[in-house]
């Protein structure tokens, strides 16, 4: 069994910030239970570019507000408490973030800890070089 909570892993390694967001990830692919589970905020009045074509995400919204537009067809769609948007076909999208918004993040495969997103805006599948 495995037992951790938000205040030990934001005093970890499993807190990841980047300039519009920051994750803590409470369950990474050293857990060996095949998906990753993240705590995610998105810092107020940002826009993030993001794509995943490694991996599939889940997202379950639980404070603030905000929208997605998928970049294929132009659309948006609102964000608020209660959302959930699922990544089913790798898509190219744009997360706006209003107002500061949390967001219970779910990935498959699982990520290993330090990901932060690329120049088009996705994860890699292997694990960056360790910090030094």
């Amino acid at each position: 069994m495995i037992i951790r909570t938000i205040d030990e892993a934001k005093q970890s390694d499993r807190r990841v910030t980047a300039e519009n967001w920051e994750s803590i990830r409470l369950l990474l692919s050293e857990d060996k239970v095949g998906f990753s589970f993240h705590i995610t905020t998105m810092y107020p009045n940002t826009e993030t570019r993001i794509w995943y074509k490694n991996h599939f995400e889940a997202v379950f919204c639980i404070e603030g507000d905000g929208e997605i537009e998928t970049l294929a067809d132009g659309k948006i769609y609102p964000i608020r408490p209660g959302t959930i948007y699922i990544l089913d076909e790798h898509d190219r999208h744009l997360l706006r973030a209003n107002t500061q918004m949390r967001n219970v993040c779910v990935f498959v495969p699982a990520l290993h800890g330090n990901e932060t997103h690329d120049a088009d805006g996705s994860y890699p599948l292997e694990p960056a070089p360790a910090r030094r």
